[in-house]
């Protein structure tokens, strides 16, 4: 307990509680700021606009396609920068690519959209599985990216560094993945 005098009634703790709190909150505050040298390896503008969600009731199969070819890039962007977005252990700049942490990038809905194709595919079994191992790498993925951000305040032995090696190894299959919808679609990638 901090005591700034010798007096044990509660008149006194609370008047020192309304004196210090304020101070210790003011320090915890500044420590939790974001860092501005993890924004500047951010590649995607923030600037940018919205993705807007996908509505398959009121959105056009070609506009599914559309939306798919542009993900498709997102990730190619995110894997062949990969060392830069996720510089200093940017889980949440991966995140941002995979379309798990804000709605900048195509990939934000991207399930939705990739379920409203199952009818437009050639082979709608080979195209579900596809989907499927799709969406696994990409939950592990976005999970690996999500746990570096953390992994230095736990007791887990795994490095931030380590993480992003396997959200990357992670991005890798799921872009696997994304070409085989990709060619069941007919879509130019």
């Amino acid at each position: 307990a901090l005591h700034l005098q010798k007096s044990h009634d509660r008149r006194t703790f609370l008047a020192q509680q309304f004196i210090i709190a304020p101070a210790i909150a003011s320090l915890s505050s500044a420590t939790i700021l974001p860092n501005p040298a993890l924004a500047v390896t951010l590649l995607m503008d923030k600037s940018s606009p919205d993705i807007p969600p996908f509505n398959p009731n009121t959105d056009s199969a070609s506009e599914a396609k559309k939306r798919y070819q542009l993900a498709i890039q997102d990730v190619d962007n995110l894997l062949a920068n990969y060392d830069t977005i996720a510089k200093d252990g940017a889980g949440d700049n991966v995140r941002l690519y995979l379309g798990t942490q804000g709605v900048k990038s195509n990939m934000w809905g991207i399930t939705k959209v990739l379920k409203s194709l199952k009818e437009e595919s050639e082979d709608i079994v080979e195209y579900t599985e596809a989907l499927n191992e799709f969406e696994a790498y990409l939950f592990q993925a976005e999970g690996a990216a999500y746990q570096s951000m953390f992994v230095e305040h736990s007791s887990a032995k795994s490095t931030p560094e380590s993480l992003l090696r396997t959200a990357r190894g992670d991005v890798v299959n799921m872009r696997k993945f994304m070409g085989d919808m990709a060619l069941q679609l007919s879509l130019e990638v």
